[in-house]
């Protein structure tokens, strides 16, 4: 089998794909339209935990991703750091088992916000997605594998350049591979200079908002928002004023911090992750993308899925 494969999409799951092929000695090209202007970047961002029933892909995608983000926090310059967290419910009850590597424990109540019946203390990684990218990119150079910055119209464009095609293109899937049940969810985040903060928090909830904080060194994200259907590209100015409201009303010291920046992105939200292979023309092409807000949590475990997919013929 040829070794030259096209991965279409630059953001996590592109490169995380592109960077499993390339390390298994294939010569691997990422095309993008907008390299830099990812969903990716815009992420809190959270590597786990994701309450994934035991035995479910799901399950298996983050167990992968985690081990490899349990390794990347030890080294420099990736952008990934291992922290504390507090995970809140406003229900009450038990929670699914989480896998010991999150050192979990039940919260007290007297740890819990009002209006929150359940919390969970975790040590978990996060990604500082402007440099974890930065990494991504780098490790894949470093491969010897590179990346172009144009617009793939048709899969079989991509057919056309390539005998083995993975399309990791996010949002930008509806189009290219003609999914109806891909849709947005817009997303929104507020960063500010870290005013103290090490721990992360986090409402765990079905609503379309919730307050959260993610320590990245001397930068804070602050969320966040789920639209559904909604492709605005825009900084949604009230959106931000709830943010930070929203972090203030628990955390007073966000209120002299300041804003450093607005991101927004699109969550490329289907029913189920779409993880599996076709034939198209004479090529071998493997979709992986409809992760909604687990792109990154999950970006280790199906790259390497993804991979094996893809050479399995």
């Amino acid at each position: 089998m040829s070794r030259r494969a096209l991965v279409i999409g630059a953001g996590v799951s592109g490169l995380t794909t592109a960077i499993v092929l390339a390390e298994r000695g294939h010569d691997v090209l990422v095309v993008a339209e907008e390299p830099q202007g990812t969903t990716s970047r815009a992420a809190g961002a959270m590597c786990g935990p994701g309450f994934a029933p035991s035995g479910s892909p799901e399950s298996r995608w983050e167990k992968i991703s985690k081990r490899n983000f349990r390794e990347l926090a030890d080294e420099e310059g990736t952008g990934v750091d291992t922290v504390n967290a507090l995970l809140v419910a406003q229900t009450s009850g038990p929670v699914p088992p989480l896998d010991p590597v999150y050192e979990a424990r039940p919260c007290d109540p007297a740890e819990l916000p009002p209006g929150f019946g359940t919390g969970l203390r975790v040590r978990t990684q996060t990604a500082d997605m402007p440099t974890y990218l930065s990494y991504l990119s780098g490790r894949l150079r470093h491969a010897g594998s590179r990346i172009e910055q144009r617009r793939v119209a048709h899969l079989r464009d991509a057919a056309g350049e390539a005998p083995l095609v993975v399309n990791c293109a996010g949002i930008g899937a509806r189009e290219l591979a003609e999914d109806p049940d891909l849709f947005p969810v817009r997303g929104q985040h507020v960063v500010v200079d870290n005013p103290g903060i090490d721990t992360l928090y986090f409402q765990m909830t079905l609503g379309s908002s919730w307050v959260s904080w993610m320590p990245h060194g001397g930068e804070v994200v602050l969320g966040g928002i789920a639209q559904a259907g909604d492709d605005r590209m825009e900084i949604d100015a009230a959106v931000a004023e709830q943010i930070l409201a929203g972090a203030v009303a628990l955390e007073p010291r966000f209120a002299e911090a300041e804003v450093i920046e607005h991101r927004v992105g699109l969550r490329p939200t289907r029913p189920s992750v779409r993880l599996e292979a076709e034939t198209v023309d004479r090529a071998r092409c493997v979709h992986n993308y409809g992760h909604g807000g687990m792109g990154v949590s999950w970006s280790w475990g199906c790259a390497v899925e993804a991979a094996d997919l893809l050479l399995s013929n």
